[in-house]
């Protein structure tokens, strides 16, 4: 395994592969890797002749007064688990390299970028699409894995890589969980115990609202009014908002039907969580 720092010499080894006929499957992350990470890194082994993966703390996709300065940064434990997942490259850029002096540039993917949680992180997704754009212009992978918890991400991902002609496919790997079903998350090492036990809420919530809409409940306001209970019940949860949209164009939906996303974003204590969850009806 190589851990490479800068755009070009990655560019240059990734093509060099490449020009042999290798496949490359390639995971971004911002590091402080968890087994979700972990299954997407052992998909694009399995799938691909050479796996990349990316540790970049991409600071435009923080608002002022977000977690920036705080994120976690175990690199040394991050490149072990890389090591140990069969990884052949690390791609481990600093700011600088990414976004040199005079940056001016930036991919927006509109729509879908100023709902859910882009109403309450403006800009965030922007710095997403920027980030992921330049990432895959770097890599140059056949194969780009993107976890389902992220879902808004995922879809603007894949609508910017259509968009401009990204020759990569993108492939969304479902939400990996604790065995209690929370999702896991790098956020996830703020809480605290009692936050943790609390954070189970937001699966709660989704089972429910699966559970009603099995028992034929088709009234997305009724759903969202019945999680919002729930939720609410935990002293310690804040909502920033529960949704059922259109699971392509993230469109509200009054009524649960077809391909739908039902999503959450709750803030337990202080630490911001997200969970969705697909569905077809």
């Amino acid at each position: 395994m190589k851990t490479i720092t800068k755009p070009d010499a990655m560019f240059k080894a990734v093509m060099a592969v490449k020009t042999k006929g290798k496949s490359v499957g390639f995971v971004p992350t911002m590091g402080a890797l968890h087994e979700g990470h972990l299954s997407l890194i052992r998909r694009a082994r399995k799938d691909n002749d050479i796996v990349v993966v990316s540790i970049f703390v991409n600071p435009a996709q923080f608002a002022p007064g977000e977690d920036l300065k705080k994120y976690p940064r175990p690199v040394s434990k991050d490149i072990a688990l890389c090591r140990k997942a069969g990884v052949d490259f690390i791609f481990y850029p600093l700011p600088k390299d990414i976004y040199p002096q005079g940056f001016k540039t930036y991919v927006s993917v509109d729509d879908l970028s100023q709902v859910l949680c882009g109403r309450t992180r403006p800009g965030h997704f922007r710095g997403v699409a920027t980030v992921v754009a330049k990432l895959l212009n770097v890599t140059q992978p056949d194969i780009l894995y993107l976890g389902q918890k992220d879902a808004q991400q995922a879809i603007i991902i894949k609508r910017m890589a259509e968009d401009l002609n990204f020759p990569v496919k993108v492939r969304v790997m479902s939400t990996v969980r604790e065995k209690n079903g929370l999702a896991l998350s790098s956020r996830n090492a703020y809480l605290n115990k009692k936050e943790k036990e609390d954070a189970l809420v937001l699966f709660k919530s989704l089972n429910l609202a699966l559970l009603l809409i099995k028992g034929g409940l088709r009234d997305a306001g009724r759903l969202i009014k019945r999680v919002r209970e729930l939720i609410s019940k935990k002293k310690s949860a804040k909502i920033d908002y529960i949704a059922i949209v259109n699971a392509e164009t993230l469109e509200p939906l009054n009524k649960i039907r077809g391909n739908c996303l039902i999503a959450l974003a709750v803030r337990i204590g202080k630490t911001r969580l997200i969970d969705n969850v697909l569905l077809k009806v």
